[in-house]
């Protein structure tokens, strides 16, 4: 999931593009803008790059396995007839 610190500097970054002189209302869209964004986020349901990169080594380690079965069931096959 992304982290608070991320949101906190998008939420940071939009408000700042805000004319200045608004100080109450930059704060209170502020704090709106990332109670909206974090809603947002956990709904779309993300994962980390950590997490993203470990299931990747684990889909290559996984592919890599099943090509060695295949092809011991291809010899084993070829033994039988």
């Amino acid at each position: 999931m992304i982290n608070n610190s991320t949101i906190e500097s998008l939420a940071e970054k939009i408000t700042s593009s805000l004319p200045s002189g608004g100080k109450a209302l930059a704060d209170d869209l502020k704090k709106n803008l990332r109670v909206g964004l974090n809603s947002t986020l956990e709904r779309m349901d993300l994962v980390t790059r950590e997490e993203f990169d470990i299931q990747t080594e684990l889909l290559a380690r996984t592919r890599a396995r099943l090509e060695i079965l295949e092809k011991q069931v291809a010899e084993l096959e070829l033994r039988s007839k």
